[in-house]
């Protein structure tokens, strides 16, 4: 087993904890051009995976598109923000989040460094804020003084929530009135139809399963208010990207493979391969049934390629919530797309 960097560790994790809080997705028949990692570098990545999905490093792995890079699964994460904390401390060597959580992480001084996308809202892939079909609710101002359950605080859609009110007309005190629940995502459409939320963010198999439950609607959707846009990224911490350039350059360019080959692959195709990935890696207590709910990664450029306004978007909300004062958001340091072979491509074009 292989001694993990704790040097720094104890201020990193104290960052954290006042930045984002206790609260806080075999190669056989393909061919692939897969990335290598140095004799002296490492070739073994640990992480964290999600209960009954199949992530994109996954994915990557088993279509041999990371080489001899190999994956080690550690555990499963909680959220994207517990993702990210476990990559900044060493106790993984990568993780991913929203990217507002990110620039948070790393303004707060967390050595880490985004090098692709991986997660993005579009048509197919995007989450909903839904209530019950006779509640009033139908705009932001509707939402004071209600409760809305959310996966995590600091992530995803507690900076969603927050851009829709104060874009629409909300004080910061108003906005303070509007109450969110972190919960779990199984929980969600439950506490909704219990009364114990007012609103509930879902996606993915969750939103879908609320859907055709009936008795729902949707009072907006990420998409809808921002368009098709990247929302999270893979990052590793600064010393690990300077001991092992190569194997970052084998995930970042494998992940990146892989989502363009979820954009290319029939979706049957897609949902069979995630399937045969989680009966053969045998994890406790696992099912492939919410697997025909994926739709897209969501990934709004190629390759996974970093934009600078996948953070720029959230700079008011970082503002709003203390973490970086308006206009000093540094955004060149919060992400690389050396490693990624698609932003060659992205430059060219």
């Amino acid at each position: 087993m292989r001694t993990r960097p704790t040097s720094a560790a104890a201020l990193t994790a104290a960052l954290l904890a006042a930045t984002l809080g206790v609260s806080a997705c075999g190669a056989s028949g393909q061919t692939a051009t897969a990335g290598a990692a140095a004799a002296d570098q490492d070739a073994v990545l640990e992480y964290q995976g999600w209960s009954n999905q199949v992530t994109l490093p996954e994915l990557a792995e088993d279509l041999g598109y990371l080489g001899d890079v190999e994956l080690e699964w550690v555990g499963n994460t909680i959220s994207g923000p517990q993702d990210i904390q476990s990559a900044a401390t060493g106790a993984t060597d990568f993780g991913g989040a929203f990217d507002g959580a990110v620039a948070k992480l790393i303004s707060s001084g967390a050595p880490v460094r985004a090098v692709v996308s991986y997660y993005g809202s579009d048509a197919q892939a995007f989450n909903g804020f839904y209530v019950l079909e006779g509640s009033p609710i139908q705009g932001p101002r509707d939402l004071i003084g209600k409760k809305i359950g959310v996966n995590t605080l600091g992530g995803h859609n507690d900076a969603v929530i927050n851009t829709y009110l104060r874009d629409g007309g909300l004080t910061p005190e108003e906005i303070k009135q509007v109450e969110l629940v972190p919960l779990p995502p199984p929980n969600l459409e439950q506490s909704l139809r219990a009364g114990q939320i007012d609103v509930a963010a879902l996606s993915g198999q969750f939103r879908e399963q609320a859907v055709a439950g009936g008795g729902v609607r949707s009072v907006f959707t990420d998409s809808q208010f921002f368009g098709d846009f990247s929302a999270g990224t893979y990052v590793f911490r600064d010393d690990y990207i300077a001991e092992n350039p190569d194997t970052v350059r084998a995930f970042t360019t494998g992940v990146a493979k892989a989502i363009e080959w979820t954009k290319d692959t029939p979706h049957e195709e897609v949902i069979a391969r995630y399937a045969e990935i989680i009966r053969e890696r045998g994890r406790a207590n696992e099912t492939t049934d919410s697997l025909k709910y994926w739709h897209s990664t969501g990934v709004a450029t190629t390759g996974g390629v970093i934009e600078a306004s996948e953070f720029t978007r959230w700079e008011d909300w970082l503002d709003a919530t203390g973490a970086v004062e308006k206009g000093e958001l540094d955004v060149e340091s919060l992400y690389t797309n050396e490693f990624n072979e698609y932003a060659d491509t992205a430059k060219d074009g």
